[in-house]
């Protein structure tokens, strides 16, 4: 085989990898995913979801970040929830590339962010993009929750 071929193989393989394996996160227990799924909000409090509910690019973990903490690694169907209190917050999704989202917050109130995974040069990419209640409440039934570093 020559190396021009060996190069070929080299890249379907791993663009096969990405777009239909699926990478192992740390996931929170049943119990943590049941009660984040609830949807409910405590007083002074708001909710910030960030979901990816998408198989595309599934053997890739991607980074997430919450004012510059790293929760940890989404992978296909995950999602994390971070109870905060109400004002500025930022949200990071780190990979190829760093997609980073700015929300205000009000107390009583979920945010839903969706992890968009895209197809980057040499690893996967991606997007955040704030989305409706709706469509965050959909996306996240569609998920189990992986497991924060951040204390909540």
């Amino acid at each position: 085989m020559n190396t021009g071929n060996q190069y070929f193989l080299s890249a379907i393989l791993l663009l096969t990898s990405l777009v239909s394996g699926c990478a192992s996160v740390p996931m929170a227990s049943m119990d943590e995913d049941t009660k984040a799924k609830s949807f409910v909000v405590r007083d002074g409090k708001s909710n910030i979801y960030v979901y990816r509910n998408e198989s595309f690019g599934g053997a890739i973990p991607i980074t997430v970040a919450l004012d510059g903490k790293v929760a940890g690694q989404s992978g296909p169907k995950t999602y994390f929830m971070f109870e905060v209190d109400p004002g500025s917050h930022e949200v990071s999704s780190i990979a190829e590339n760093n997609s980073v989202l700015k929300l205000d917050t009000v107390s009583g109130k979920s945010y839903f962010v969706w992890q968009e995974v895209k197809m980057g040069l040499w690893m996967a990419r991606s997007q955040l993009q704030q989305v409706d209640e709706e469509k965050g409440r959909n996306g996240v039934t569609e998920c189990k929750r992986a497991q924060s570093n951040i204390p909540q």
